[in-house]
């Protein structure tokens, strides 16, 4: 069986990929990832993920993620043009990000900010970063959250 981290980051992973219309759609596509999970459970996932309904030509109405699941570059952020990560390594299932001098508090920020679910928080100093994912979070699941919320802060990285 699956776990609870796991579910909510794949209920973010529909939502996010196809219009889903209802919580039996979305449990049904929940089951045939093999999720097993009540109709109470799902509609508790919901709200704590704060997924809304939105008016949709074609469905009626979807599910969205709240605003704040924009990625950085739709969002205005405090000195834009957001730079300085130099590399991603990778330790005891947290993530160590080196910045430039000055760099690392402005990058922690915005992942802050992102408010991820996959990122239980970060610890800056002037010129590192430790982030922290939550439990049954993988190292490909924090890289792809970065490209795809923070696009050009690591796409140069070789990690």
């Amino acid at each position: 069986m699956k776990n609870k981290n796991e579910r909510l980051m794949e209920i973010r992973r529909l939502i996010g990929n196809r219009n889903i219309s209802s919580q039996d759609e979305l449990m049904k596509l929940l089951e045939k990832k093999g999720f097993e999970l009540t109709q109470a459970t799902l509609s508790r996932d919901l709200k704590y993920l704060k997924v809304a309904k939105m008016p949709d030509d074609r469905e009626g109405y979807v599910y969205i993620l709240p605003d704040k699941e924009k990625s950085v570059e739709e969002v205005e952020l405090p000195g834009s043009g957001l730079s300085g990560l130099i590399s991603i390594d990778f330790a005891q299932g947290m993530a160590i990000l080196r910045t430039l001098p000055g760099h690392a508090n402005s990058i922690a920020y915005t992942i802050d900010n992102l408010d991820a679910y996959e990122i239980a928080g970060t610890i800056a100093g002037d010129d590192t970063i430790l982030l922290i994912p939550r439990d049954g979070v993988s190292r490909s699941d924090v890289i792809n959250l970065l490209k795809l919320r923070m696009p050009g802060l690591i796409q140069d990285l070789v990690y």
